[in-house]
């Protein structure tokens, strides 16, 4: 790949971590670049995956005193949101470039729309805890979910915290910050070991890759500075007309 490339890769990983660290969504934007530079859609995802993950770091770093009074909850819900990354992990890779090739207008059409549904579904969780009527749910019920999101979140993951925000505003009783800190640590549990899994899988590409986690990094600490100057609400709707001319034009390829 050429330094031009590489470049534009920088470039795109840096604006998506900045993006993740405002408003979410930044795989719609480098996802389908990597795809345009003539990467196989599976290299393309798993190497994306790895890249971005890194990104993540500043802000579940930022949150770290928040989770230790989380951590009764974390230690008893993480163990099968890794597993469900891996499992997504597992499944990508085993799923083969033409299927994944057909199945990626879709992803990036749910990741869009889930990024559209962010602030309404937010406040909607909120409401239902507000309400303070919760039925005691069966772990089973919390831990099958909780499972089926990772999956998801290991496989393509773009918009994995919004659905996360769902099923644990649905199965746990607790405030909303308390639930968005659960979700911070698991999103980012879930990308780590999926990431993890796919480094020892020999699918990355390498040289991408390493530009990208350079970018992400600095553009999630820029998106940090940011997130008080720029409206989350103007960028959101941004990404998310990008992600629907993104899936039309898979559509229609």
């Amino acid at each position: 790949m050429s330094i031009y490339y590489l470049l534009f890769a920088f470039l795109a990983a840096l604006a998506a971590g900045a993006v993740n660290a405002i408003a979410g969504g930044g795989t719609l934007i480098t996802f389908p670049l990597l795809t345009a530079f003539g990467l196989a859609p599976v290299v393309a995802n798993v190497t994306n995956t790895v890249a971005l993950t890194t990104g993540l770091l500043s802000g579940t770093f930022a949150q770290r005193k928040d989770f230790e009074a989380q951590k009764k909850k974390l230690f008893s819900l993480l163990p099968v949101c890794i597993l469900g990354g891996i499992t997504g992990g597992v499944i990508l890779l085993n799923t083969g470039e033409r299927s994944f090739n057909a199945l990626i207008p879709y992803l990036i059409l749910l990741a869009s729309l889930l990024l559209a549904i962010q602030v309404p579904l937010k406040q909607w969780v909120a409401v239902y805890l507000q309400k303070g009527n919760h039925k005691k749910h069966n772990p089973v019920l919390i831990y099958t979910l909780l499972f089926l999101a990772a999956i998801y979140g290991g496989y393509f993951g773009a918009g994995l915290g919004i659905i996360l925000m769902a099923v644990l505003g649905f199965v746990i009783d607790d405030t909303l910050t308390n639930l968005n800190v659960l979700k911070q640590a698991i999103s980012f549990s879930v990308n780590l070991s999926a990431a993890i899994y796919f480094v020892f899988s020999g699918s990355i590409n390498w040289p991408v890759a390493s530009v990208m986690i350079v970018g992400a990094i600095i553009g999630g600490f820029i998106g940090g500075k940011l997130a008080g100057v720029i409206k989350p609400e103007l960028l959101r709707w941004i990404i998310v007309s990008i992600g629907f001319m993104v899936a039309l034009y898979y559509f229609v390829k």
